[in-house]
């Protein structure tokens, strides 16, 4: 009997069988949903995703004979027609393609003789006869079963034209990409054994892996506990939050908040809560969601302190500056030669979150989970199963606000997961339940996992506010400032803090902090501002937000720029952190300037209704008032409303059309690029070196993070480009322009103090 390839010979000579790929897979996929109602169509996505393989054209294709070929609709055809499932059939389409549309139009096109006529990606069938594909399939002895259960057994109606039966479809679609990842690749890497399966990451459900987590965190909290005065009132608050956390995390799987205030231990307390609730619930992994790069990398270094123990693949990192590579179907299937072996191991893991505690961003996890991508798609079926914590969720993007919502509430009801949202200005959705009902049936009503934090915060009020009503030149605030000996000022915009700077007389004991300082230069503020609070010398700190969320310093006086309620209470959460003083003080002022006070539409938005409220209240203003908080929120998401915002994404949702979903699904619309800066000048150089014979590689962009800041992409006539060297890719012997990662060129660009200073003119070179 004839025998029909998957894929070509590897190393050792070695032809993958079609019969074996697509059994393989089709198992893989079944098992990565297991248990879950869609079980059955990943099963049968796996087994029919390559039936165009068995086309003669297709086998001629490996052996170098023929090109331009779609061996996917095929498979994707019969599951429709034959099997009824609808969800395998887009899932099989998009195994190479990315997620298309569930309109029955839409559907009709992987018809053959449609396919034939008009291809959407201008390729050949490799074989147009169905059922000689379907003989070929039954003559290697695979066999498919109409799937009992199915997502949607009835057909696709507008009923159907919902967040949460798209992200269903997006998890079948998730199992089935990772299958076929997993088994080509441990195809390739096989020897003379045959193949070569990747070691599986860990799960926490593993024997004994989450006890023994949570033993090994809690252990850590004591003895840093140990080291305070137990007997203060932040003691106090600290252990009541992780002893509420613990008992409330013997709860079924579901949405959940839990709302602390700054510096009463939230982040170790939330993880203690998602490592009892995995043992509870049989849980495979946490992710933990942060929104902000500028904390990422210290909150994922405190968790591998915590657990290292457990080896390096016990908590993986992965956003956009990594150093893992970017999420392209390209970069999946190439590229690891060239890295260690641990950063190799690493990437592995990240393509589809195969570790016990992934710590990520939001952009990262919310855009995959809208995603129709290939690659991005590749870790949802990872998600369920899983506690995922959302950390400083102050607010999400309006327009975006529902739609998210319905997925993570999804997530939680039906994906045996559970979702945290952990913040100390907790968001007021439920105003929203009705709105989310409309794409998840559960709407939006989650369980308080603290009901004392008006509580706590009442017994940690460590600050007084106070608000001026004078608006400060930058010259009459640089002298209020400078009459401190440590005091931290707050303000909005990078052009504020450099001009609240030039407007000193002197700089001696002045710092200044934003992201024109890249990761190592801001590092090495914090470290000699933190030293000199320690000391009780004088320091006097220029800031933007990235020093709000997460950035633990403990000033005794804080301005703060007039900004939305969130930012400020995160401001004074840098004032009297630890409670040394009976009371620090907060003060609130609107700068005398020209030009925008705020950095965007949202912020400025945010701020007015921070602005009404206090006027509404009056004197009755208290910033510590949950009631004050509640209100801020609705009449945030009241004055936004949500209900009619986004009306690209919601007709791409009614139209079932996963393209246009992950076009108009975008937490940050601005294109960026990467700057690499000269604060480290051994380092700066060896970079220049390396991009200039080797290129853009994962491993030197894990090398750049450090000297790395990021600015929304100028215009193709700003000077700017005039005085950044592109860093290019090199691939087959080929450069090609990436366009996202630079190195600026200029020394006299980057300041000591205030980091990278855009170039206002050209360059003049004068032979």
């Amino acid at each position: 009997m004839k025998k029909y390839f998957a894929h070509s010979g590897n190393d050792f000579g070695s032809w993958h069988l079609l019969k074996e790929h697509l059994e393989s897979v089709s198992k893989l996929a079944h098992s990565y949903t297991g248990g879950w109602r869609g079980e059955e169509e990943a099963a049968l996505a796996g087994l029919l995703h390559d039936l165009g393989k068995y086309g003669d054209r297709f086998q001629n294709r490996l052996q170098g004979h023929d090109q331009g070929l779609d061996h996917w609709s095929q498979g994707a055809f019969l599951a429709l027609k034959k099997y009824g499932s609808i969800a395998a059939s887009i899932a099989i389409q998009g195994h190479h393609i990315g997620l298309q549309s569930l309109q029955k139009e839409d559907l009709k096109k992987l018809i053959p003789d449609n396919l034939a006529k008009y291809h959407p990606q201008n390729l050949q069938l490799s074989d147009s006869d169905i059922e000689r594909l379907q003989n070929r399939l039954h003559q290697d002895g695979l066999a498919a079963n109409k799937p009992v259960s199915r997502l949607f057994p009835h057909g696709v109606g507008e009923s159907q034209a919902r967040i949460d039966s798209m992200l269903d479809v997006r998890r079948v679609f998730s199992a089935l990409v990772d299958a076929d990842f997993i088994d080509t690749e441990a195809h390739f890497n096989g020897d003379a054994n045959g193949k070569a399966h990747r070691k599986p990451g860990l799960k926490l459900n593993d024997d004994g892996i989450a006890p023994a987590a949570l033993k090994k965190l809690c252990d850590s909290i004591d003895a840093k506990s140990a080291l305070a005065d137990q007997a203060s009132a932040l003691q106090q608050v600290r252990r009541q939050l992780l002893n509420s956390c613990l008992t409330n995390a013997r709860q079924s799987t579901s949405i959940f908040t839990l709302t602390a205030p700054t510096g009463s231990g939230k982040t170790l307390s939330m993880l203690s809560f998602a490592l009892q609730h995995a043992i509870h619930n049989n849980l495979e992994r946490i992710i933990l969601v942060i929104p902000y790069l500028s904390i990422i990398e210290q909150t994922a270094q405190i968790y591998r302190e915590i657990f290292a123990e457990f080896g390096p693949d016990f908590v993986l990192e992965h956003h956009s500056m990594s150093g893992l590579g970017e999420e392209t179907a390209e970069s999946d299937a190439e590229g690891c030669e060239e890295r260690e072996r641990q950063l190799r191991r690493q990437r592995l893991l990240s393509e589809n979150w195969d570790a016990p505690i992934v710590v990520t961003t939001s952009v990262q996890f919310l855009e995959s989970l809208f995603s129709n991508r290939p690659s991005a798609c590749r870790k949802i079926h990872r998600i369920a199963n899983s506690v995922i914590l959302f950390d400083e969720v102050q607010t999400l993007p309006t327009d975006l606000a529902i739609p998210t919502l319905a997925a993570l509430s999804h997530i939680g009801h039906s994906w045996q997961s559970s979702v945290v949202f952990a913040t100390a200005t907790q968001p007021a959705f439920d105003h929203l339940h009705a709105a989310v009902q409309k794409q998840c049936s559960f709407g939006w009503q989650p369980t308080m996992l603290v009901n004392e934090h008006g509580a706590m915060s009442n017994a940690l009020r460590r600050v007084d506010y106070d608000w001026l009503d004078e608006k400060p030149t930058w010259n009459e605030l640089a002298a209020m400032l400078n009459e401190q000996t440590q005091v931290l000022c707050i303000v909005n915009l990078k052009r504020h803090a450099q001009m609240l700077w030039e407007a000193f007389e002197t700089t001696d004991e002045l710092f200044h902090l934003s992201t024109n300082l890249c990761p190592l230069h801001r590092q090495q503020v914090l470290n000699e501002v933190r030293q000199r609070l320690k000391d009780d010398r004088p320091c006097r700190l220029i800031a933007t937000q990235c020093i709000e969320a997460g950035v633990d310093v403990d000033f005794p006086l804080v301005y703060r720029a007039f900004a939305p309620l969130d930012a400020i209470i995160q401001a004074a959460g840098r004032c009297n952190r630890e409670g040394k003083l009976n009371k620090g003080k907060t003060i609130v002022f609107t700068p005398c300037c020209d030009g925008r006070l705020y950095p965007g539409k949202t912020y400025e938005q945010a701020s007015s209704v921070t602005a009404s409220l206090k006027h509404d209240y009056g004197e009755a203003f208290d910033p510590y008032d949950p009631k004050i908080i509640e209100q801020y929120y609705r009449r945030l998401y009241t004055v936004a409303a949500p209900e009619q915002l986004g009306r690209r994404l919601n007709e791409a949702v009614q139209d079932l059309n996963f393209v246009d979903v992950a076009k108009h699904y975008k937490l940050i619309n601005n294109d960026t690029i990467n700057l690499v800066v000269p604060y480290d000048r051994e380092l700066y150089e060896q970079l220049r070196e390396q991009a200039a014979t080797e290129g853009l590689t994962s491993k030197w962009v894990k090398q750049a993070r450090c000297l790395s800041i990021s600015l929304y992409r100028p215009k193709p006539d700003d000077v700017i480009w005039d005085s950044l060297v592109p860093v290019q890719v090199f691939r087959n012997g080929r450069h090609s322009r990436k366009e996202d990662w630079f190195i600026v060129n200029q020394i006299e660009d980057y300041d000591a103090n205030l980091g990278y200073i855009k170039p206002d003119h050209l360059n003049l070179y004068i032979a």
